[in-house]
């Protein structure tokens, strides 16, 4: 199995340790032609609008809009605003590959980022956003106050939190998504 992380802006090195625990190959993706030998696509957390901004620079929109369109991926608190239907808070571009309204930056600035668990994991939530709203279709893996922090829809998954920046590898996110990819491959 051969998972990349979208290597733009943010968190991408510290999947690294998570995958090699779940004997996936990593590899960081710049360009479109890194999309093409790959099994499935983590978006990391980072900043949403400078991403954006490097895809445009590096004429990545398009090319990775039918990656998330076909092949399993997963978005990160900045990667969740970018697989979700609809950004608020401003609004702003995104690939719509989860039926959810995201509202960024919800839980606060850098200095309100917190540690928390899901399911005795620890996590982390830094400049989060809020999943405000999912579709019929989204299921949701885990909440935190009445929001779904972690959700998947078909091949998409999203985490409005960090698991990759915790020491205890592979995490579960990470295991999950594992399955995901293993699950399309039958299909």
């Amino acid at each position: 199995m051969h998972i990349g992380v979208l290597a733009l802006q943010g968190a991408v090195t510290p999947h690294y340790a998570h995958l090699a625990a779940l004997g996936a190959e990593f590899s960081e993706v710049r360009a479109a032609a890194d999309l093409a030998n790959i099994d499935g696509l983590i978006l990391p957390g980072g900043e949403s609008s400078a991403m954006l901004r490097m895809m445009d620079y590096y004429d990545l929109k398009n090319p990775l809009g039918e990656f998330v369109g076909q092949k399993p991926s997963w978005g990160i608190c900045a990667g969740a605003i970018l697989l979700a239907r609809e950004v608020v808070s401003p609004p702003q571009f995104s690939f719509g590959a989860i039926d959810m309204r995201v509202r960024r930056n919800a839980y606060g600035s850098q200095l309100d980022s917190f540690n928390d668990e899901v399911n005795g994991y620890p996590i982390a939530f830094i400049r989060a956003p809020v999943i405000e709203r999912v579709g019929a279709d989204v299921k949701i893996l885990a909440t935190k106050n009445d929001h779904p922090i972690w959700v998947e829809q078909g091949r998409a998954m999203a985490t409005t939190f960090h698991a990759e920046l915790t020491p205890d590898v592979p995490s579960p996110m990470h295991q999950r998504f594992t399955e995901i990819i293993r699950t399309h491959h039958k299909t």
